[in-house]
């Protein structure tokens, strides 16, 4: 056993179920016991109340001031709001004076009332590298009450939050966190309903710190001026390597300027998601650009957007260049045969690659045979294209049609090499 086993308890792995008094007596048993060594402890997955939050209050007590990781994310699941309340207050008083690096409160029905019963917890706690808010129903007063509470955020790492309903004005409340934050290697705002006005404020938060390593901002209302005030973020932080921007409405001026932001300021950057944002072929040679910048990437997610034939065979030239490529995903694209083709030839032969998504565009039969006839022969192999089973089969005289006109596709570079089928 290693000293991390030793120094860890952990039960979130166990069937969940409501704790009584009783049963917690014996499923906290080792955390119980005199001279025990643990730093971590993670109670997760189990539901605690009354009696149940008296047995892990007498638990980590004793703890609390060698405790340097605490995971309590899922522990009230199914109690009624005030035994709930009682329970996270319970073990909050507790650990009341703790000194963590890490606290993850997510998954429970908090709001503005369970952020203000972990007060002695939280407001002890100037020092954590890692704190976590997923699915807690932050709203604008609970993230009010986080800023309030939280005494300092200068030590921080790592701050993540997702499917909350924080909105604009959530956002602001939280940015005083952020601002604090200038070491900040990971932040996650997902899911939280933050329009243009709440995201702003947020990207001026940002640029306190320079030194990001991974943000995680999908699935929010930012559109094109927060886009802009993101991507001139962006720039100041030079040791990304993984970033999540889908589903923010940014359409084709903000996609520009965060990929040329990241062209010019992301050499190290292994993840890019840009799905969902409008994006049309107008932005292919700067998402082109950016890709042959970026050496080091492995996973580049380009989904339900509107790049099109002509937009995806310029992209496609700069993805053959892309040695370390492992997954790209352009499903909902409006592609037909040309793009599908292209994007084929340009992964066939690259070894290692694992998963290409061309899933719900317009790839007709005749398409879709030479798609699999240049992996099949290629370093890739026939196993990395995904199911085309929501693709709607482009009519043949629209095809035809398209390689007529070729979309001004004759002036793209390698499109005459797409003749393969």
């Amino acid at each position: 056993m290693d000293s991390r086993e030793q120094t860890a308890f952990d039960v979130s792995g166990g069937t969940r179920a409501f704790l009584t008094e009783e049963t917690a007596e014996e499923l906290l048993r080792p955390l119980l016991a005199p001279g025990n060594s643990f730093t971590h402890v993670c109670l997760s997955n189990w539901s605690f109340g009354h009696g149940s939050a008296e047995v892990a209050a007498r638990a980590l007590a004793p703890l609390k001031h060698r405790l340097v990781d605490v995971n309590l994310a899922d522990i009230v699941a199914g109690r009624p709001e005030a035994e709930a309340l009682n329970a996270m207050t319970t073990i909050s008083v507790a650990l009341g004076g703790s000194r963590l690096k890490s606290l993850n409160l997510s998954d429970n029905a908090l709001g503005e009332k369970g952020v203000r019963a972990f007060s002695a917890l939280l407001s002890s706690q100037d020092s954590l590298h890692s704190l976590y808010f997923m699915n807690n129903g932050i709203s604008e007063e609970a993230a009010h009450a986080i800023a309030e509470l939280l005494p300092s955020a200068k030590e921080l790492r790592t701050l993540c939050f997702h499917n909350n309903m924080s909105g604009d004005k959530g956002a602001e409340e939280l940015a005083a966190v952020v601002s604090q934050a200038t070491l900040l290697e990971r932040f996650q705002m997902s899911s939280s309903r933050v329009g243009s006005d709440g995201a702003i404020v947020l990207m001026e938060s940002l640029r306190h710190g320079k030194f990001l390593r991974s943000i995680d901002l999908r699935d929010n209302m930012y559109g094109v001026e927060a886009g802009l005030a993101l991507a001139k973020t962006l720039r100041l932080h030079t040791s990304l390597r993984e970033v999540y921007l889908s589903d923010l409405n940014l359409e084709d001026e903000a996609a520009s300027a965060v990929v040329g932001a990241l062209s010019e300021n992301a050499s190290q950057l292994e993840v890019l998601e840009l799905g969902g944002n409008e994006i049309t072929q107008a932005v292919a040679p700067a998402l082109a650009t950016c890709i042959r910048s970026l050496k080091f990437l492995t996973r580049l997610n380009l989904m339900e957007n509107e790049l099109k034939d002509k937009g995806v065979v310029t992209i496609s030239n700069a993805v053959k260049e892309a040695e370390n490529l492992r997954e790209l995903d352009l499903c909902v694209n409006e592609l037909g045969r040309i793009g599908a083709v292209a994007v084929a030839q340009a992964v066939a032969n690259k070894k290692g690659f694992k998963a290409l998504n061309l899933n719900g565009n317009s790839i007709s039969e005749a398409g879709i045979e030479a798609i699999q006839e240049v992996l099949s022969k290629s370093a890739a192999g026939a196993g990395v294209l995904g199911p085309l089973d929501e693709n709607e089969e482009e009519d043949q005289e629209d095809e035809e049609e398209d390689e007529e006109n070729g979309d001004e596709g004759a002036e793209v570079e390698g499109l005459s090499d797409l003749e393969v089928a």
